[in-house]
């Protein structure tokens, strides 16, 4: 929106086109989001103490957990609502890409906000039925896969890339609707997964968006994709402001949930922004390298499906709890040990993602 008002104003005062830097977009995209995740916080915690919509505690969990109930929840919806805010300011409206990562975001932010809305308001513990929420979870991410697929201009924006090669791209035909539904989705739940400590979730999710960023600002710059030798896509350099605005959110949102939380970012904001990290990988094509940033997303998801695929097979389990992060606390460790620990796990991660644009 701003762009566009600074490209009007420019006619009459060029000082406004240094508003067309993508790079200084990125940073006041990442400011205002922090700022207003900043405002908002204390007065969104006030309203979901009033509201009682507290966070409810399993009891077969660990011990020190049960201190936690009660806690606000569904802070998440701050986070999107910064997002949106923020990228709409800063971003170029007439990019298609931004209008199907913040379709998405809200999309699913939509999702988790039934589910959380059941549990803590309506007090039904199961909150939206697992059938029903993968329902949506599926329209929203294979509209998204279809939607793509079908405006795709080059071969290169539905194949799969594959790091360290320099000319490994695999034609993905009607697969690449499959796997882009797969990598929205499952991203989406894994960072639900994740979400079980104060502030366990949301830094790896602004570290992975932060890389991502620099993906999306190289792909859609004709020079850097030519140097680092990946596809140039025209307009995912957007997405780089996109991706800052969910940095920026996120440290806001952390100043409140960081241990002890204040607040929960809940389901709305969990689910929100695992989907955003997954459709902004499919679109700069570099789901590989998502599944490589992620791999603290990834590790707690597997531990479910090895939990459960154990104990529906033998009886036995293989860690003492699932997700990862519980089975560290039930051994011994500290809540916020497990958390930092996570944390650096997730740095090199990113990093390790990052090295792979120039081993090639």
């Amino acid at each position: 929106m701003l762009l566009h008002l600074a490209n009007f104003l420019s006619q009459y005062q060029t000082d406004f086109q240094v508003v067309n830097y993508l790079t200084l977009r990125v940073i006041l995209g990442a400011l205002t989001s922090l700022m207003l995740c900043l405002w908002l916080g204390p007065w969104m915690i006030r309203r979901l103490v009033e509201g009682q919509i507290g966070q409810s505690v399993r009891d077969d969990g660990p011990q020190s957990h049960l201190s936690k109930a009660g806690t606000p929840t569904m802070g998440g919806a701050m986070i999107i609502l910064a997002i949106a805010i923020s990228t709409l300011l800063w971003g170029d409206l007439t990019n298609l890409y931004i209008w199907v990562v913040l379709g998405v975001t809200i999309g699913f932010g939509a999702i988790g906000w039934v589910d959380d809305y059941r549990k803590v308001v309506e007090k039904n513990p199961r909150g939206l039925p697992a059938k029903w929420k993968y329902f949506w979870q599926s329209v929203v991410g294979l509209g998204a896969a279809v939607l793509l697929y079908l405006t795709a201009s080059s071969p290169v924006e539905t194949s799969l890339l594959v790091p360290l090669f320099k000319e490994v791209a695999l034609p993905l035909g009607l697969l690449y609707i499959v796997l882009s539904y797969f990598v929205i989705v499952g991203s989406s739940n894994a960072v639900n997964l994740t979400d079980g400590l104060d502030g366990l979730a949301i830094m790896p999710t602004v570290l992975v968006a932060m890389g991502l960023s620099v993906f999306a600002y190289a792909s859609g710059n004709t020079v850097f994709a030519t140097y680092l030798h990946i596809p140039f896509i025209a307009g995912t350099g957007e997405l780089a402001v996109f991706c800052a605005t969910i940095a920026g959110a996120g440290l806001g949102f952390l100043w409140f949930n960081t241990y002890p939380a204040q607040v929960f970012m809940g389901d709305v904001g969990a689910l929100a922004l695992g989907a955003a990290l997954g459709v902004v990988a499919v679109i700069v094509r570099q789901e590989i390298v998502l599944f490589i940033m992620g791999g603290i997303f990834v590790m707690e998801t597997v531990s479910v499906i090895l939990q459960v695929g154990s104990y529906k097979l033998t009886g036995r389990r293989i860690f003492r709890m699932a997700p990862l992060h519980h089975h560290y606390e039930l051994k011994g460790w500290p809540e916020p040990r497990v958390i930092v620990r996570f944390w650096i796990i997730t740095v090199v991660l990113v990093l390790l993602g990052l090295a792979t644009l120039k081993i090639r």
